[in-house]
Parts: C-alpha cells; sequence; structure tokens
C-alpha cells in the first residue's frame, strides 16, 4: 500500500480514496502508542507552523487539534473570527492571507459555509485542514469514528452501522457514510422524516423510521445530537416526543437481546438523544472516540506535511 496520501489537502471523505482511509487509520495506531507514552512529544512537525482558523465556535475538536499539533511539536497559532478583523467587514481570503504572510505552513479551519474549505484550497499553496464547514463535512470526526470501530470490533468492512438521529443538519452524518461505505461497511440512517435529506437514498444508504428496527439491524449505532442552533423551523414536535421515539435507553437497548456498540461525536445531550446510563456503559465508546480523534488528527497533519 502506498505510504502518501493521494491529495494535497484533506476538504472531505469525498475526496479520499480507500487506500487514503486505510493508510490514516494504521498511521493513526503509531500515534495512539505515542500518546500512551509517558513523554508524548515527537519532532516530527518540529519545523511546521499550523493556524487553527475557526469561524464557528468549538471546544472538543480545537482542542484535540491543538493537542494532535504539539504532540507532534509543530507551531500553533490560534485564530478566532469572534475576536476578530473579520467582524470589521475582512473578507474570507484576505483574512487568510494575511495569517499565510507570516508564513503558517497548514490551516485547520471551521466555516459556517460549505465549501469555505475548498475555495480557499484554490487559492493559496499552504495545506488545509477541513473541521467542519457548515452542513457539509467533517472528515476527522469520520475518520476517528472508523477507527474507533476498527479498534472495537477489529475491521470496519461487513459491519452494519445506523446513524440515529438530526441527519439533515449533520456534517458528521454525511462524512460517516462515505467513510465507512469506502471501507466496505453497511450503513443505515434513522430519525424523524422531517430530519432526513429529500435524496439521502441516492447515497446508496437504507433509511428506516422505527428506531427499534434500526438497532436490531445494526452492529453499530453513531447517535447524533438534535442541532437546535442551526434548526430554522420545528422539525418534530417537542424535545420529550423526539426523546421518546429516537433516543436510546437502557430498556431499549436491553430489548435487543444483544449488545451493540454506542457512539456519540459529542456534544451530547443527555436525556435527549441518549440516556446517561447508556452513554457511560461499558459497550458506549463515547471516550474513546475523544481519545482517538488526537490519534487520528496527528496522522492526518503529519501525512499532509509529508505533501508539501
Amino acid at each position: 500500500m502506498t505510504q502518501h496520501l493521494s491529495v494535497k489537502h484533506l476538504l472531505g471523505i469525498k475526496n479520499l480514496s480507500a487506500d487514503d482511509i486505510r493508510l490514516i487509520l494504521d498511521t493513526a495506531d503509531d500515534f495512539k502508542e505515542v500518546i500512551n507514552r509517558p513523554i508524548k512529544k515527537v519532532p516530527s512537525l518540529r519545523d511546521i507552523t499550523v493556524a487553527n482558523v475557526f469561524f464557528e465556535n468549538s471546544t472538543r475538536t480545537r482542542l484535540s487539534f491543538e493537542l494532535a499539533q504539539k504532540r507532534l511539536s509543530a507551531d500553533v497559532v490560534n485564530f478566532s473570527a469572534s475576536n476578530s478583523s473579520v467582524k470589521k467587514g475582512e473578507t474570507l481570503l484576505d483574512t487568510v492571507n494575511n495569517i499565510l504572510s507570516m508564513k503558517v505552513d497548514m490551516i485547520v479551519m471551521r466555516h459556517s459555509s460549505p465549501g469555505a474549505p475548498h475555495f480557499l484550497s484554490r487559492h493559496i499553496k499552504a495545506n488545509i485542514v477541513n473541521a467542519g464547514d457548515g452542513t457539509h463535512e467533517h472528515p476527522t470526526q469520520a475518520l476517528l469514528d472508523a477507527y474507533s470501530i476498527r479498534e472495537r470490533l477489529g475491521e470496519v468492512g461487513g459491519k452494519k452501522v445506523v446513524i440515529i438521529g438530526d441527519i439533515l443538519h449533520s456534517r458528521v452524518a454525511l462524512s460517516n457514510i462515505f467513510c465507512l461505505q469506502k471501507l466496505g461497511a453497511e450503513v443505515m440512517v434513522c430519525g424523524p422524516n422531517t430530519l432526513l435529506p429529500r435524496y439521502i437514498r441516492e447515497l446508496g444508504v437504507q433509511v428506516e423510521l422505527d428506531v427499534d428496527r434500526a438497532l436490531q439491524w445494526c452492529d453499530v449505532a453513531n447517535v447524533l445530537r438534535i442541532q437546535m442552533e442551526r434548526q430554522q423551523a420545528r422539525y418534530f414536535p417537542s424535545l420529550r416526543e423526539y426523546s421518546l421515539y429516537f433516543g436510546l435507553t437502557k430498556e431499549r437497548l436491553q430489548r435487543l437481546g444483544k449488545e451493540i456498540v454506542v457512539m456519540h461525536p459529542g456534544p451530547i445531550n443527555r436525556g435527549v438523544e441518549i440516556s446517561s446510563d447508556v452513554a457511560d456503559a461499558p459497550n458506549a465508546i463515547i471516550l474513546d472516540q475523544v481519545e482517538n480523534g488526537v490519534a487520528v488528527r496527528m496522522a492526518v497533519l503529519y501525512l499532509l506535511a509529508q505533501q508539501q
């Protein structure tokens, strides 16, 4: 297998080959070993400067990227749009060019507009990592989810994965669908009809409106939160009713007669899409996902740096 990525930027899973994905996951294995050492640092990106350019609020993703960069010995610059000249009307391209003039080699960007990282990649020379663009893609989340499934179940190929919840507003769902399918998994989506994109079946996924049937079918359930901040209308009567029909509870899982792996990209709305006793159960790998996120992002940054 090739030891180099076929792309210069990580803009989305759609742009990666199955070999690219496997290379990232295999490289993450090495970095997972590094972050569990007493000394959790390697000099792999010692001469690289990375700018974290976040035009949307983020906690886990931003901290995970920053930790990955520091574990690789990169120089790190953090940029927040809320405290920047963007508020004064500066354009995205001008903002990034000003950052690049400070000799930055790589940009990790989150933006509310779908396609913003793709736009930048056509105008600047630095490597770009998409940390989430609107409701489009969130590639590193999909990669760490796939890595976590592989770690728990041995492989991704042949597994049945259901993505439950707000598919319509989720960038995690789209990236996960692309990633899981490229690795040979079967994918189903489940949620209220109002929260499923109209053309979702064209992506080759199964659609199920009954969460109990979906759980009976799957090996892994990846539960998404309800993204109230992205919803401009009411897509269901109430959070209580959503939880009643689609929430993962201990009682619902006990009725299955089998154990499934439970995942969640965070942040968790406990008592809405997932109950506390399910989120904290041994078959839930939510904290493993957080730990694996650092290793996977180290792998992505390291492999992209080789493309310079």
